[in-house]
């Protein structure tokens, strides 16, 4: 069945043609850089250490055996890479891969792991689509409640801007929606957050912030999913002239 993704509606918001190009015609254009090698080392020992895959001791070394290989895909890819800031993001991850763990006993008390990497491929109502997902990780706490968590790295942090992006946040409202769609669980006993690893921050490296997942942000959520999906099917790529600016398409004979 045809589904859809946060990313892909994520890049239709952006810019329907965008999504044409990239999801429909599959022309490839972002390909990846730094930061992405980082992010994906980084949640890869957060994935297995949450789960008892490795020990404790064995998180620097899982990070910089995944970043050096994520870096070396970016290369045979032909990106061009800042050598500095490669070998400050290796011990800064390696030192964030420490930290992630501990930050949840910090925050959430006493917890089981629910899930981590679970796979959403759920209905969406009144359309012949599926909502395609992973959730980084979901706890359960004593009171009974499920926390879906989506770890981000970044910099030193998000500004309030960002923390309150429908376009960031709505991420979580779908992956809320669907995950108690998937298992038949009250939306009530579910809260939603985001786990930031700071690379360059003093202090607090490890924030977990609650992000407000209610009725009305779903119902604004997939509201949106809705017309996206509604637009693809009819074949509608209009170009949002407002997103051209730092397009990688910008001008290109792909988009003039």
């Amino acid at each position: 069945m045809p589904h859809i993704s946060f990313s892909e509606l994520k890049n239709w918001a952006k810019c329907p043609f965008y999504h044409k190009l990239v999801n429909i015609e599959k022309i490839k254009g972002f390909q990846g850089s730094e930061h992405t090698a980082f992010g994906t080392a980084v949640h890869e020992v957060y994935e297995k250490m949450v789960l008892g895959e490795i020990s404790s001791g064995d998180e620097k070394r899982l990070f910089e055996q995944t970043f050096v290989n994520e870096i070396e895909k970016l290369i045979c890819d032909g990106v061009e890479l800042d050598q500095s800031l490669v070998s400050d993001m290796e011990t800064q991850g390696k030192n964030l891969s420490v930290e992630g763990i501990p930050a949840l006993g910090k925050c959430f008390g006493d917890y089981e792991v629910f899930s981590a990497e679970e796979k959403l491929y759920e209905k969406i109502d009144e359309v012949d689509y599926f909502f395609k997902g992973y959730i980084d990780l979901v706890l359960k706490t004593t009171d009974g409640k499920y926390h879906v968590i989506d770890w981000k790295t970044t910099s030193w942090g998000w500004d309030s801007r960002r923390r309150s992006d429908p376009m960031v946040t709505y991420q979580l409202t779908l992956y809320k929606h669907y995950f108690a769609k998937k298992h038949n669980i009250s939306p009530g006993d579910i809260e939603t957050h985001f786990a930031l690893a700071k690379r360059t921050a003093k202090k607090d490296n490890i924030e977990i912030f609650r992000v407000s997942s209610g009725a009305r942000k779903t119902q604004n959520a997939l509201k949106l999913l809705n017309k996206a999906i509604y637009n693809i099917q009819k074949g509608r790529h209009f170009k949002n002239r407002l997103s051209c600016n730092g397009c990688e398409f910008y001008k290109s004979k792909n988009c003039g």
